[in-house]
């Protein structure tokens, strides 16, 4: 029988072990299957005499490793997942080993190192001094609390404070998108303002944009009546971008808050090729930005900005009596859902300190050119149909069947990631049931993408039973 105190004694030796483990790990990962098809668990049942951690970390080894998908390697290409830098690995570690505890900013200068991350993430995405930020579990998090912002702004312009009285007293709240992300949707249910706040904008023909003149025509429509106006910098089908620019600019017009949803989009800001995206974000209220995507930073981590940090407080703000004033001088836990949370900046912090800016205009860099590449192929194949422009790191084809159903479709990519070389996702684009490639991991290379097309062609013969 082990305890705590004998494991304690053999921690290096206990360690040592995990990094064997880890080292196993990432020597073996483009070896391993990229996805794994539901393996039988063991009967789950706690024991009632501990082995201890050595053991332990054997019976997980035997019976659950194999199990886990390897999300984490050059050809998992579904959803956008980034795979964890060697040096944010590094910080990831010691968030465990020091167990801060980041509902404060004193106490140590764990506090401080967030805030400088945050600053330097301000640089590396071209995002205004004047910003505030705050890390969040993730982007659905990042858009509730620029959304919770957004409804507390529009309760003061009518003399209310929702976050003393709730929504009563106040109009509806509407919130204007071409093409929200569904976080977005999940957030008004959460707030309370509900799904059906939202009106969707018509965009632009063959584009995941909004058309400005449709939301110009609709601010006037409603030119007394203030609204909140979700863009988007890089949709997830095909990292379609709104013209930040042109609503940017009418804001000196109308009332309404901007929230960016800029997820993985705005690091298009991290190469000059790319940057011209994301001109006109610093007009934003709120943006989010997802840590755990193209930042290559491990789960969980995402980044809310604002320039509007006395609102944040105002929603978020955690009073006790031995915290002091959270309005005059609020801290972390008085700017998210969160009180008590992880050191969720250090992995970013070491992941910029060790590659800096050019490490990740490279990594941004080689992800869209892969990714053209792969759009490319597919434009010449009589097999498939690319279903949009490969703007960025994401390519939205489909089969080419006319009679291509969302069965057909899944059938094809139950083919193509059963063979365990890639993995990608469905959508539907337009009406058409679609397949997305999402590149935004920086283990990703040329020959990587041979072994994908490898696999697509091996896929769609078998598909349709022919040779090609």
């Amino acid at each position: 029988m082990m305890n705590m105190k004998q494991d304690q004694e053999k921690i290096k030796t206990l360690l040592m072990d995990v990094v064997d483990h880890a080292a196993n790990f990432f020597t073996n990962l483009e070896h391993r299957a990229v996805t794994n098809h539901s393996p039988s668990l063991p009967t789950p049942t706690l024991p009632e005499v501990g082995e201890g951690a050595q053991a332990t970390l054997q019976y997980f080894t035997k019976q659950f490793a194999e199990g886990l998908n390897s999300s984490v390697g050059s050809r998992y290409l579904g959803f956008v997942t980034g795979g964890s830098t060697p040096a944010s690995i590094v910080g990831d570690w010691l968030v465990s080993i020091y167990d801060q505890n980041l509902s404060h900013s004193k106490g140590s200068i764990a506090g401080s190192m967030e805030l400088a991350t945050i600053d330097m993430l301000k640089e590396l995405l071209l995002l205004s001094d004047d910003y505030r930020g705050t890390f969040v579990s993730g982007a659905t998090m990042a858009n509730f609390v620029g959304l919770a912002q957004a409804r507390e702004w529009i309760a003061q312009y009518y003399g209310k404070n929702t976050a003393l009285d709730g929504l009563y007293g106040i109009p509806p709240i509407k919130i204007v998108s071409g093409t929200p992300h569904s976080s977005i949707i999940k957030a008004t249910s959460m707030l309370g303002m509900g799904r059906n706040s939202i009106h969707t904008m018509l965009c632009l023909e063959q584009r995941e944009a909004i058309d400005i003149t449709k939301l110009q025509q609709f601010l006037e429509e409603n030119l007394h009546e203030p609204c909140i106006v979700v863009a988007n910098a890089g949709t997830v089908n095909t990292v379609d971008f709104d013209d930040l620019q042109a609503i940017g600019e009418l804001k000196k017009r109308y009332p309404f808050w901007l929230h960016i949803d800029a997820a993985f989009g705005g690091f298009a800001a991290c190469s000059p090729k790319y940057r011209h995206f994301v001109e006109g974000m610093n007009y934003a209220d709120s943006i989010t930005i997802d840590a755990h995507k193209w930042l290559n930073v491990p789960y969980d981590a995402a980044m809310q900005f604002t320039r509007h940090q006395s609102l944040q407080a105002t929603v978020f703000q955690n009073n006790a009596a031995y915290l002091g004033s959270s309005l005059e001088n609020p801290d972390f836990c008085d700017l998210t859902p969160e009180n008590s949370r992880r050191f969720r900046a250090l992995p970013a912090w070491f992941s910029l300190q060790a590659y800096g800016k050019l490490g990740y205009q490279q990594l941004i860099e080689e992800n869209v050119l892969l990714a053209q590449q792969l759009g490319q192929k597919i434009d010449d194949s009589p097999y498939f149909t690319l279903l949009a422009p490969v703007r960025l790191n994401i390519v939205c084809f489909a089969v080419n069947h006319e009679a291509l159903t969302a069965e057909m479709n899944q059938q094809f990519l139950t083919t193509l990631n059963q063979q365990g070389q890639v993995y990608m996702t469905p959508t539907v684009y337009k009406g058409t049931p679609a397949i997305r490639a999402a590149f935004s991991n920086w283990r990703t290379s040329q020959a990587d993408l041979a072994i994908i097309w490898e696999a697509l062609t091996t896929a769609i013969s078998s598909y349709f039973n022919e040779s090609i």
